[in-house]
């Protein structure tokens, strides 16, 4: 079965950990277990690299407290349409 991104899954990379709290008998309430995938894996290493994008996101922040933020309505709908398609 593929990921999200097109990869194939890959075995979880972390070692499941119980919830702090839980007991020593194991019980159903306190047995909770996480694991990461391996596209979640993927994600958050290209995460990393979030400089330029909080940059971009600094100066849209800054324009919509401006009032000086358009966005083309035509553009909206392009894209709006594009993603009802699949594209």
């Amino acid at each position: 079965m593929k990921s999200l991104l097109g990869t194939p899954a890959l075995a979880p990379s972390t070692t499941p950990q119980p919830k702090s709290g839980a007991t020593a008998g194991g019980s159903a309430l306190g047995s909770d277990l996480a694991t990461f995938s391996g596209a979640g894996s993927e994600v958050s290493q290209t995460a990393g690299d979030t400089e330029a994008r909080m940059d971009k996101v600094a100066s849209i922040q800054a324009a919509l407290a401006a009032g000086t933020y358009n966005v083309s309505a035509g553009a909206v709908a392009s894209k709006v349409v594009d993603s009802m398609l699949g594209g």
